[in-house]
């Protein structure tokens, strides 16, 4: 028995995985505008990712211990 009740379910917050998909796209057509040869566009996208994913990942990991009930 666990004085602390934890569930993996609890991750799968709309909110954490509508962030995550974002991300998730934007790197995807990141890789394809690579293999299509698009390389301005793509250092354009690199250089707003390197800002956007650390932020995006803090900022869900401040979420989700903000709403995490423990």
């Amino acid at each position: 028995y666990s004085f602390v009740p934890f569930s993996p379910v609890a991750m799968l917050d709309p909110t954490i995985l509508t962030l995550g998909g974002i991300v998730l796209g934007i790197a995807i057509i990141e890789r394809i505008l690579e293999r299509w040869g698009v390389i301005d566009l793509v250092d354009q996208f690199e250089k707003v990712m390197r800002f956007i994913l650390p932020v995006t990942f803090y900022g869900a990991l401040f979420y989700f211990f903000a709403t995490f009930m423990f």
